[in-house]
């Protein structure tokens, strides 16, 4: 938009939380001539918990548009070249004796990386000024017209025009869209969808020195998945090979719903977690013997949300769209939120930001949504608890499906359907067709 020959005004972007996605949107808008980016967080600098992420080919491409494969390729396992690799080789375990069942190859395959190392790529490439710690966000004031109030817990006062939540499972920015939507629309069952819900089941996590390991162990080679009734183990190789990352699931799924009573991590005993797979083969042992220190998890998730935007606030990631680990999608799905709506935005004026969020919402709500409900069945299929059984032939099969979404449109596919529906209504909007 024109203004007579001036400069236009920057649209300001608030963007609450500094994890992956946080980080990955503050990176993307921070290049964008038309946005004013500030980053809050909570804690008193950027850090991660969990030790190892991954990521597909399409969030994969993503870095590349960005300019950051470079840089993702040193702390990779190994870096991607593109050709076929194995997303997960799966294999029955609950017994003395394992044997594998089926193979899930993939372009890239499975790419990994230290949580930590992955975090500090995107920290580096921050620009001065844009982060401020120690701001926890209590609730926002958003009007028709007017710019969106921030009131944080130590009293300060900021405003924005954009409020791009990243603040998580838990988040307070989502609990306030529900609960002010809830009030709008007379409609209690929104309130429904504001916390997390327990999935039933119970992770151990360690890393281990590949060192450590017998060196002809399967888990320094493939990703593996052990699979066993209500229980499976995941391990895969981070930090260059250097160090294995080791996931391990407990489920009981009649609890799936209810309350969690306690803390959702916490420290555990070795022992608690060597009795938990009692009786499993021999390197699965050997796996869960090298874990010194483990962390217990109370695995949770989100109902899917019927919409991730109110007005000139959005929800971005985990915020978002939660999601259980099984299919490793939770920073890629953030990732290509944060893609999506930072070229949005970029393309932007304070006049059209609106037509912005709603674009971005269209073509990521039914895709991330799919995602967190699927990685969710992926989890049953591992654990021989879904409608397959443990059918070798038809469950191998069905969950290489599992993974479809990965060959979906790309995003930036996606980019341009989101751009096209924005011009169509700016266009009703000139006719006066555009309530």
């Amino acid at each position: 938009m024109n203004n007579g020959g001036l400069p236009r005004a920057r649209i300001r972007v608030a963007i609450c939380g500094g994890g992956i996605s946080g980080l990955c949107l503050a990176v993307a808008l921070s290049k964008a001539s038309n946005v004013e980016v500030n980053v809050y967080e909570s804690a008193q600098r950027f850090s991660e918990i969990g030790a190892g992420v991954m990521i597909w080919s399409r969030t994969w491409r993503i870095l590349e548009q960005m300019g950051l494969a470079d840089a993702f390729s040193r702390i990779a396992h190994a870096p991607p070249d593109g050709s076929m690799g194995i997303g997960f080789d799966y294999r029955r375990s609950d017994g003395p004796e394992g044997f594998d069942f089926y193979r899930v190859q993939m372009p890239y395959g499975c790419i990994r990386f230290h949580r930590a190392q992955f975090l500090d790529v995107l920290i580096d490439r921050l620009p001065t000024g844009v982060a401020h710690f120690g701001k926890r966000l209590r609730s926002y004031s958003q009007s028709n017209n007017g710019p969106i109030g921030l009131r944080f817990s130590d009293g300060s006062m900021v405003e924005c025009d954009v409020l791009l939540g990243c603040d998580g499972i838990k988040s307070v920015i989502r609990a306030q869209m529900l609960r002010d939507r809830a009030k709008e629309n007379n409609d209690g069952s929104l309130l429904d969808l504001i916390d997390p819900v327990w999935s039933g089941t119970i992770a151990y996590r360690g890393l281990i020195p590949a060192e450590r390991l017998n060196e002809e162990h399967r888990a320094l080679g493939a990703p593996m998945m052990y699979c066993g009734q209500d229980k499976h183990v995941v391990s895969y190789s981070i930090s260059q090979g250097s160090v294995v990352n080791v996931v391990t699931f407990s489920s009981n799924p009649n609890e799936e719903g209810r309350p969690y009573g306690g803390p959702w991590v916490v420290d555990c005993e070795r022992e608690e977690l060597l009795e938990s797979y009692s009786g499993w083969e021999p390197e699965v042992t050997e796996l869960l013997q090298c874990i010194d220190n483990p962390t217990k998890w109370a695995i949770h998730q989100l109902k899917p949300l019927p919409f991730f935007v109110s007005g000139r606030v959005a929800l971005i990631g985990d915020s978002a769209h939660a999601m259980v680990p099984h299919q490793g999608a939770g920073a890629g799905q953030a990732i290509e939120d944060a893609y999506i709506i930072a070229c949005l935005i970029s393309r932007a004026s304070e006049a059209t930001v609106d037509l912005a969020l709603q674009a971005y919402e269209l073509v990521r709500l039914p895709v991330a949504n799919h995602v967190l409900e699927g990685s969710a069945e992926s989890g049953k299929m591992y654990e021989f608890n879904s409608q397959h059984g443990d059918d070798y032939r038809i469950l191998g099969r069905a969950i290489e499906r599992q993974w479809d979404w990965i060959l979906w449109p790309s995003p930036n596919e996606d980019l341009a359907c989101a751009l096209d529906w924005v011009s169509q209504q700016l266009m009703l909007r000139r006719e006066g067709g555009y309530a």
